[in-house]
């Protein structure tokens, strides 16, 4: 997973991240480069990766294309202008993604890296 480039030579505080084309994801901002409460991220697919967040919640704002997610035992279909929240022990997962596919998420608290980890329950299949 891929960290998210930025401009240093603008004015005040500002930034200006850049994703990286070449990963199907990665982060822009969070505790680890900032002192933002959040972490934001992208990607350009949607991961089958069942996993649940012991505290964390996830926004998903979808940006262009469509995808299959399912929650719990339930599917549901995502278009570009959609937003989903998913609640700390909700398993989750995306099924399916279109071609074009993009989506900024955001984590609500951000954690910083080994945190994180501890928060992410990978459902494993036995």
């Amino acid at each position: 997973m891929g960290r998210a480039s930025y401009n240093t030579h603008l004015e005040n505080d500002m930034r200006l991240l850049h994703s990286n084309p070449s990963e199907e994801k990665g982060w822009y901002t969070g505790p680890w480069n900032s002192d933002l409460p959040i972490s934001i991220g992208y990607a350009n697919k949607g991961i089958d990766q069942p996993h649940w967040h012991r505290q964390v919640t996830e926004i998903y704002l979808i940006a262009r294309g469509s995808a299959e997610l399912r929650v719990d035992n339930q599917i549901v279909t995502l278009s570009a202008g959609d937003m989903i929240l998913i609640q700390p022990g909700e398993v989750h997962t995306f099924v399916s993604s279109s071609p074009d596919y993009l989506h900024f998420v955001l984590h609500v608290p951000g954690l910083a890296e080994d945190a994180a980890r501890r928060d992410k329950v990978v459902i494993v299949d036995e």
